[in-house]
């Protein structure tokens, strides 16, 4: 009997060494949504996100800097999402699965209460089957501008109420809503949320600058 060799996945590395590393399954592979939880939980060193198409897309961890940011916006949502008690903040190691069937990680997060409390026990498992409400991503040195881009108009497509893309290496803040164009400020030094998140003002100093 013929011996069938199976073509081992392939991957794909920007020439510049920029984030994400997309790793292609199909049609050699296809995990199923459990089978893709057990592979992130094996790998939990990596950052893994999944498209809309089944493509893996793996990031490794950032650097200090970038941490340290990422760190201070979740804290600052944090706290006011406590005050407020009207949501659930999430950082970026959260997963959601998006209604598109994509599986992304936002540096940050916000969904109400109400909307939480809507989820069924199959929709908590693994990366809760749910698009927040509020997403904020972070650019880091090695990522694409287009690909976070890309991203921010996913989370809009599939629900999302505001989005803020925020890249400190040219100073800008790209606000994404529903049914408008994206808005693009120019080295801020607060971002409003109003009137999505009534009263949550990120501050950027530290965002725009180095942490330490």
């Amino acid at each position: 009997m013929a011996t069938q060799t199976l073509t081992p996945p392939r991957v794909e590395r920007a020439a510049d060494t920029t984030l994400p590393i997309v790793l292609r399954l199909s049609p050699v592979i296809e995990l199923t949504e459990e089978q893709f939880v057990a592979f992130c939980e094996q790998n939990h060193e990596v950052r893994i996100e999944r498209t809309a198409d089944g493509e893996l897309e793996l990031m490794t961890p950032v650097h200090i800097d970038t941490g340290s940011k990422e760190l201070d916006i979740s804290v600052q949502l944090g706290i006011w999402a406590r005050r407020d008690g009207g949501g659930v903040a999430f950082g970026p190691s959260s997963g959601f699965t998006l209604p598109n069937g994509a599986v992304r990680s936002p540096d940050a997060a916000w969904i109400p209460r109400p909307r939480l409390a809507e989820l069924t026990t199959e929709d908590k498992r693994g990366f809760g089957h749910i698009c927040p409400d509020f997403v904020i991503e972070l650019r880091s040195r090695s990522d694409r501008l287009s690909v976070l881009r890309a991203k921010m108009d996913e989370y809009i497509e599939n629900g999302a109420r505001l989005g803020w893309l925020l890249d400190p290496l040219d100073g800008r803040v790209y606000v994404y809503r529903p049914d408008s164009e994206v808005e693009i400020l120019e080295n801020p030094e607060t971002v409003s949320a109003d009137p999505e998140l009534a009263g949550f003002a990120l501050e950027l100093a530290d965002i725009w600058g180095q942490p330490f």
